[in-house]
């Protein structure tokens, strides 16, 4: 009789993987129609610059005000597309104040974002390999193909609907960037630090918002690749790690060094005068400042500014004192030292705990959320994708993915600012949010010990989950029904961006107390 070949682990875990990267694949190619923001304007001309001007104009066009404002690895990557562009449609290669859309235009951008997510892909990949290594995942039996952790972990990573809603609809290239970003701390957790080093290296020659992160990285190569356990000096081991992060660097940075440009290229990527808060607050600490000016200056009389500009404009808070860039660094700085102390300590007396790295990264990129200068609600990104692996391993993890990723696909809802899109956010929303609860509900086994069935959220989280629904038909249909609405057209994304600003607060909190008490004696 015929005895079919029983399928490898491995095979099952690339199965998954591909199954759910297609069907996420023909999701983002029905969303190729879909809303285009002045992003999308914005990559199109850094196209147009990268194509049709020598190296030494990059960073000192500005015939239209969507300048190239990102490091010189991704003008390059910018250069690079452009080469492909001209067969689509040579026009929208031509420098424009007014801006250029065309069919292929849009076809052609939509097409690279698609095609550079596969770095996201193989990334994702090698966090389903880590998490085989984890006696915790490894040793759940499940019946049901649905709720298989590699399944699990291909449909949170690839469906993720941030990243749907920012580069399909949105548009931008984060599905590439969080990609080697992913890829950057899953090559620390398998011990290959170098390799790390390098794709971070290559990532902050990209964007410079992953210097959020940057602390952590530095701290825990010096002590666990620079050092041995007794702490002792390695100078070989910093001499390779500091000439792969210096050719990184250097293959990025000679061409504008040389033509003497670098600090109008560091004027484009770092622009103090953009102020506090971006155009809508990203639900941070800072919105709830602003919102409580706002509340102050209504109590007292006292007309406000909006304090939602985006581009280069510094607003002024009526009641409460104006906050200065250097404010935020230093709020940064200290509520990173105790990250970066308790990295150094626990990574000297455990290098084989690979949950410490991650997490370590996941509050950094929280703090600076938080309470960085000018943050976009897109940098939630850093904090949520690397916690997506983590979720697997602890109701705790669990409890804080579920919340963060509800509250931060709801704070991007804003962005599509057409209610053509409404459908397709919500939709996208519940999708993910009602696989996402049952998924790690059954994972965990949350049941009590007396049988009743525990929450991986808890009864006040769900409560205060129910006021997304009320908020967004606040956004979409209160100008229907109340003249107040009508006239205050921004009220809605002030309270939708202070609501999940208290959330994101929380989130915050729990996330920091949980990696500065976690216990590092033994392997996940």
């Amino acid at each position: 009789m015929y005895s079919p070949t029983p399928i490898s682990t491995a095979t099952m875990d690339l199965f998954y993987l591909i199954s759910v990267s297609i069907s996420v694949t023909c999701l983002k190619f029905l969303l190729l129609p879909s809303y285009q923001s002045t992003d999308f304007e914005v990559h199109r001309n850094w196209l147009a610059i990268t194509y049709s001007k020598p190296l030494s104009q990059w960073y000192t066009e500005s015939t239209s005000k969507w300048t190239l404002d990102y490091p010189p690895l991704f003008a390059w990557f910018e250069f690079a597309l452009s080469q492909f562009a001209v067969y689509f449609d040579p026009e929208m290669l031509k420098i424009s104040s007014t801006g250029y859309i065309s069919y292929y235009t849009i076809l052609f951008q939509r097409l690279t974002v698609n095609i550079t997510d596969f770095v996201y892909v193989y990334a994702a990949y090698q966090w389903i390999k880590i998490m085989k290594l984890s006696k915790k995942v490894s040793n759940i039996k499940v019946r049901d193909e649905l709720y298989h952790p590699s399944f699990i972990l291909s449909f949170l990573f690839l469906w993720n609907p941030g990243l749907l809603i920012i580069d399909h609809m949105h548009f931008q290239y984060n599905g590439l960037l969080s990609g080697i970003f992913l890829l950057s701390i899953a090559r620390m957790v398998q011990h290959r630090e170098v390799e790390s080093a390098f794709w971070f290296a290559v990532l902050l020659n990209m964007k410079q918002i992953y210097l959020y992160v940057a602390p952590i990285y530095f701290v825990y190569l010096l002590r666990v690749y620079c050092m041995d356990k007794a702490g002792k000096f390695l100078p070989q081991n910093f001499m390779k790690l500091a000439g792969v992060v210096s050719l990184v660097f250097l293959f990025s940075w000679t061409p504008f060094i040389y033509l003497g440009q670098t600090k109008q290229v560091l004027s484009r990527l770092f622009p103090f005068g953009r102020g506090l808060t971006h155009a809508y607050w990203a639900p941070n600490f800072w919105a709830l400042y602003n919102g409580l000016d706002k509340f102050l200056s209504f109590l007292l009389g006292k007309k406000s500014q909006s304090l939602t500009r985006g581009l280069v404009k510094q607003d002024n808070h009526t009641v409460l004192p104006n906050v200065p860039p250097f404010s935020t660094i230093l709020f940064c700085c200290l509520a990173m030292t105790p990250l970066l102390i308790n990295v150094w300590r626990k990574a000297g007396k455990n290098r084989m705990n690979i949950t410490l790295f991650t997490r370590s990264v996941v509050a950094c990129a929280f703090v600076s959320f938080i309470f960085g200068y000018h943050v976009h609600e897109k940098a939630i990104l850093l904090a949520w994708l690397p916690l997506t692996p983590l979720a697997l391993l602890s109701v705790i993890d669990a409890n804080i993915y579920i919340l963060l990723s509800t509250l931060g696909t709801f704070s991007f809802f804003p962005l599509l600012i057409k209610e053509a899109e409404t459908p397709t956010k919500i939709c996208l929303l519940i999708i993910y949010g009602m696989y996402t609860y049952q998924s790690l509900s059954k994972l965990h086994g949350l049941t009590g010990n007396n049988g009743t069935k525990n929450r991986p959220v808890h009864m006040i989280e769900l409560i205060y989950l129910t006021g997304i629904p009320v908020l967004q038909f606040l956004h979409s249909f209160g100008a229907y029904f109340s003249d107040t609405l009508a006239r205050m057209e921004f009220l809605p994304l002030l309270l939708i961006s202070t609501y999940c600003a208290f959330g994101m607060t929380f989130l915050f909190i729990k996330s920091y107390l949980l990696t500065l008490l976690e216990d590092t004696s033994g392997n996940i």
